[in-house]
């Protein structure tokens, strides 16, 4: 396989964790390329985050080399030729070179090789498929620099076949583009997502939430999320979308806030209801702090109110804490036709000022007073509460206390 070219080396390629895997995995000879999400970000210039290692020498070498130069060796994947590299807390991903002898929707029965082209060949797409060696030089061997720049989500080889392989490249295809894609999307590709998208119910629901919420936070998703609606792709991972026009607003005000928040923006494209938060988490089979959190948002135990008098702001804070307060109010402001509504910004600004108040009364006060252990103390602590509150937080303990002492009394 011919160069393609160089990239300067990088940060990522020179720090010392990637230079110690580097010379373990070549002291006996091998050539190990790095590939995927890192080449792929690197020739654009974007941060990189995992580190991908392609290398001729089968997974057992690999292992051994590794735990010569007292590097940790994990078998995450050794049926399929992964083993994961750990120095300190950097984390290297290395497969060894493969070409499919059998697939069979997400399996698929492999054969190591020391053919790059043929181990190319098996990926989703071509900007995917870009080797480049430690000192820099570029291997492209289906055009994937060009189709990077130019912004073109291409599938290596035929997107029917590539899809059938594993459905979820379907899934990648719309993701990939709404993060690389310029311009209208590849037609061939966006015809074979179109036909095959019947398919994806077969996928499970972790592996479409993955690709959902990676989608949704795409500087832009909501171009994206509309081209998957009209190709009647969307109806059959999330029939529920029903507001994009919201979601566009948000990810628009997210952005002017660096905000990015991937399960607020699947909130704002459902219809406010905990019943829909059900179904949709059930389908995508969310964690269960993403199934309360979705909840929350769709169906807020307390209702949130659009103003500028801080006051309430405060009494709101209190209610809900800051986090869910901040989802609710860029949730509200999305669906406010006044993008530059001033009540928004107050109701954002109050957040940096809020400071969590702690109710000064407790449970053991009101026994104190005589009353009998039950719901009664409950009720009472409720109620100096809401006047505490409703006070704007200003009485101090011993005013809290000769309240409730006025109502016992009573």
């Amino acid at each position: 396989m011919d160069p393609a070219g160089k990239i300067e080396a990088q940060d990522w390629m020179t720090a010392a964790e990637t230079r110690a895997v580097i010379a373990a995995l070549t002291r006996k000879g091998a050539v190990v390329r790095f590939v995927g999400g890192c080449v792929r970000d690197a020739i654009l210039g974007r941060k990189v985050k995992d580190i991908d290692i392609a290398t001729h020498d089968p997974p057992q070498t690999v292992i051994q080399l590794l735990e010569a130069a007292h590097i940790k060796a994990v078998p995450t994947g050794i049926e399929h030729g992964t083993v994961t590299a750990v120095v300190d807390r950097a984390h290297f991903e290395i497969t060894t070179l493969r070409e499919d002898v059998e697939t069979y929707g997400r399996q698929a029965k492999v054969a190591f090789t020391d053919d790059w082209r043929a181990d190319a060949a098996r990926r989703d797409f071509t900007f995917n498929a870009i080797f480049c060696a430690p000192d820099g030089t570029l291997y492209d061997p289906f055009g994937g620099i060009d189709d990077l720049h130019a912004g073109c989500v291409r599938f290596v080889g035929d997107p029917e076949t590539r899809i059938k392989e594993d459905v979820l490249r379907l899934l990648r295809f719309f993701r990939f583009y709404a993060h690389y894609g310029k311009g209208k999307p590849d037609s061939a590709a966006l015809g074979a997502c179109r036909k095959l998208a019947p398919l994806l119910p077969t996928l499970s629901g972790e592996r479409v939430a993955g690709e959902i919420l990676r989608l949704l936070a795409a500087p832009d998703p909501a171009l994206v999320v509309d081209l998957m609606q009209k190709d009647d792709v969307l109806v059959h991972v999330l029939p529920e979308a029903e507001h994009i026009h919201k979601l566009a607003t948000l990810a628009a005000i997210e952005t002017e806030l660096d905000e990015n928040d991937p399960l607020r923006r699947l909130a704002s494209l459902l219809r406010p209801d905990a019943s829909v938060a059900d179904v949709v988490a059930e389908r995508l089979r969310l964690s269960r702090a993403e199934r309360e959190r979705l909840a929350s948002l769709l169906a807020p135990q307390v209702p949130i109110t659009v103003t500028s008098d801080e006051k309430i702001h405060r009494r709101e804070l209190y209610r809900l804490g800051a986090a869910h307060y901040c989802d609710l109010a860029l949730l509200a402001w999305a669906d406010s036709p006044a993008a530059n509504d001033s009540r928004f910004q107050a109701m954002l600004e109050s957040i940096q000022d809020w400071k969590p108040k702690e109710f000064p009364v407790k449970g053991r006060d009101v026994l104190a007073l005589g009353i009998e252990n039950g719901p009664k103390v409950g009720d009472f602590l409720r109620r100096v509460e809401d006047w505490w509150i409703g006070s704007d937080f200003r009485p101090d303990r011993e005013a809290c206390l000769e309240k409730l002492r006025k109502l016992a009394a009573h």
